[in-house]
């Protein structure tokens, strides 16, 4: 799988899927502790300054849980309060290189749900950049596995973001110079393309 579009916040692997996994790039600007729902009981977690990876996926073709959907509903947070500034850019982006219906419509409400939800809706906490697999194939199990193999990356609590993963983690940690996020896409793609053989 080739990597078919990129610029500085957005990486996409395959064309034709509206449905996919996908990753994304958090930024934690101060140490914070978030309750992640019922995760430990509702337990307070620490979240350290930052990055961070959260893996997940989206695989239906159209409806809610189709790709561009599940990541307009990351990019924004509940109520009144501000989404993040990344979703304009994939509001005018995702039609563009043919993801989702035209026009694109962010999501009137959102509900807190999943774990990376509560951490996406601290203010201290940006949406900085997303890197999606355009395919049918559920890659996320497989992904999440890979990037904890990786020095730079180890989890923040074993099996936060991954209720329906046992066994997995899939909200990271990622200790990396700006030397190693500008060669992650070139890693990725070999690890896509070494997977997909």
């Amino acid at each position: 799988m080739e990597l078919t579009f990129a610029d500085d916040r957005f990486y996409c692997w395959g064309r034709q899927s509206h449905g996919g996994t996908y990753l994304l790039r958090l930024t934690v600007s101060q140490r914070i502790a978030v309750q992640f729902g019922r995760f430990q009981a509702g337990e307070f977690i620490a979240v350290p300054q930052g990055d961070y990876f959260y893996v997940g996926s989206a695989l239906a073709q159209k409806g809610a849980t189709s790709l561009a959907r599940r990541l307009l509903r990351h990019a924004s947070r509940s109520d009144v309060k501000s989404p993040h500034p990344i979703r304009q850019k994939m509001l005018d982006l995702f039609p563009k290189i043919g993801l989702g219906p035209n026009p694109l419509q962010p999501p009137a409400g959102k509900k807190l749900r999943w774990h990376v939800d509560f951490l996406l809706e601290k203010e201290v906490a940006t949406l900085t950049a997303v890197y999606l697999i355009r395919s049918p194939q559920r890659w996320e199990e497989s992904l999440a596995r890979w990037l904890l193999n990786l020095p730079e990356v180890a989890p923040l609590v074993p099996g936060l973001g991954a209720t329906d993963d046992p066994g997995g983690t899939h909200l990271l940690c990622v200790t990396a110079v700006p030397d190693w996020w500008r060669s992650f896409p070139t890693q990725l793609s070999a690890f896509l393309r070494s997977t997909a053989a």
